[in-house]
């Protein structure tokens, strides 16, 4: 292993790790700091050339980061930004977006800013650091791919750095420090890589004036970026998309601008933003569960419409946004449930995946919109069945307490197991890679619209493992015998 200089001391540990639960492992090789997520992550974002008998983060950056390296040389400019993009990287502060590891093509590279790794428990945010960082990858992303019209440079983990900066997501305090964060990435982002010349189209620069934020240095320097706005070479370079492998590589626990809904992990211990949060507020832990023993809640609380003020604040900078959630919710009967009329409207649809049959009953209300769906399964086993029916009560109940439909087919959409392949007698879904990946594709196509949704490749089934001998090639069954 021939370690870039930037990773000479640092301590590394080899696990056995997976993208796919489903998929054997392989070796990963990161930092011995960083935790499994990172190694699963890490795993996910190799490059897809066949099996790989073991993954060496340093090794996997530098043959990303060399392509960059030899372009700046060849543009005259200092070749030192390899080892700064490294230390980004061993930081954990920056990483390249999925396209860009995988050495897959895109009209729009991008990077990940983890905003959490820029705050000092002792000194705050780190201002400066963090503009040094957006023109860093920007310039990087415009090395790598000159012919690029578009960037997507991402923040993420606001919610855990405001929890190291002892701040409540929802408070307007943090609203306009994510204004002017929001704000310095647009301006030196469209900046950076000007210094490559400029060429084409210019786009011009039509962002408000930032807010005045409690942090004086963030506030001087998202004034001094509006005063210095002008014409940019790119299209958008700005964007908030949804947590990805990208995100765990780096330690984010909120991706994006979200605010962190749990203090608690999956296996009941403290996230790193709660214990940040109670750093900050110099809250000791035996504090925090005698107010939890209370009633009390030590940690601040924030729901959706704490995060669609912050989407709307940060608005009018950033270029590229998810989805608006729904906030207000819909005319509710008793117990917070909207009852479906007693006779009801809806399709049934016949269809099979990879051979295997299935049957599609929805249920609509008056306005048309989804409330229920059955699912009736023709070869599949009692237990399976049993499942599918106890999950299509579990989606109909929340449709009925005002769950949208998007939710359920951006959670489901894309799921991987057992039955998949292509489909037949549903004209809108072609290819499934799982029946519930058939369902929600079905019925995006039916009330969202979606009728031109990404194929999914099935993957191939595995060789079924020889139970008895009989089951045995015919070549390895002629020196068994039967013993009765």
């Amino acid at each position: 292993m021939s370690k870039h200089r930037n990773w000479q001391g640092v301590r590394l540990r080899t696990v056995a790790a997976g993208a796919d639960p489903d998929q054997a492992p392989t070796l990963v090789t990161l930092p011995a700091a960083w935790d499994n997520d990172a190694a699963r992550a890490l795993a996910a974002l190799a490059p897809a050339t066949g099996a790989c008998s073991e993954l060496v983060l340093p090794d996997l950056a530098e043959s990303l980061f060399r392509p960059i390296v030899e372009a700046a040389r060849r543009a005259g400019l200092d070749p030192a930004i390899g080892g700064a993009l490294h230390r980004l990287l061993l930081l954990r502060r920056a990483a390249p977006a999925v396209a860009l590891w995988r050495g897959e093509p895109t009209e729009q590279p991008g990077y990940v800013i983890n905003l959490a790794a820029f705050v000092d428990p002792s000194s705050g945010f780190d201002t400066e650091s963090y503009i040094e960082t957006v023109e860093l990858v920007a310039l990087a992303l415009a090395l790598h791919s000159p012919a690029a019209t578009r960037l997507a440079i991402c923040v993420a983990d606001m919610a855990g750095m405001f929890a190291r900066l002892g701040l409540a997501y929802d408070s307007d305090d943090a609203r306009d420090i994510a204004a002017c964060l929001a704000t310095l990435l647009r301006h030196h982002a469209d900046h950076a890589p000007s210094q490559l010349g400029r060429l084409g189209k210019l786009y011009p620069a039509d962002w408000p004036r930032p807010p005045v934020c409690i942090l004086p240095s963030l506030a001087r320097a998202a004034h001094a970026a509006h005063a210095a706005r002008s014409e940019s070479r790119y299209a958008g370079t700005t964007a908030i998309f949804e947590a990805g492998p990208v995100d765990a590589l780096l330690g984010v626990e909120t991706g994006g601008i979200a605010p962190a809904f749990s203090p608690v992990r999956e296996d009941g211990s403290l996230t790193a933003a709660a214990q940040a949060w109670l750093a900050a507020r110099e809250i000791t832990p035996e504090a925090a569960l005698a107010a939890a023993l209370l009633g009390e809640n030590p940690f601040p609380q924030a729901r959706a419409p704490a995060y669609v003020a912050m989407l709307e604040r940060v608005a009018p900078y950033i270029q590229v946004l998810p989805e608006r959630p729904e906030t207000a919710p819909p005319p509710m009967g008793r117990a917070g449930l909207e009852e479906l009329p007693p006779r009801r409207r809806g399709y049934t649809q016949k269809a099979a995946v990879g051979g295997h049959k299935l049957y599609l009953r929805t249920g609509e209300y008056e306005d048309g919109r989804l409330g229920e769906i059955f699912v009736a399964l023709n070869k599949e086993s009692a237990a399976f069945r049993g499942l599918m029916d106890c999950f299509a009560i579990a989606v109909s109940l929340g449709l009925q307490h005002g769950v949208p439909l998007a939710r359920f087919t951006n959670a489901f959409t894309g799921t991987k197991f057992g039955t998949a392949g292509s489909v037949e007698g549903d004209a809108s879904v072609p290819q499934a890679s799982s029946l519930v990946d058939y369902l929600f594709r079905n019925l995006a196509a039916s009330y969202l619209g979606k009728t031109e949704q990404p194929v999914v490749e099935a993957e191939a089934a595995p060789e079924p493992t020889p139970l008895l001998p009989l089951d045995l090639p015919q070549a390895r069954r002629q020196s068994l015998k039967l013993v009765r």
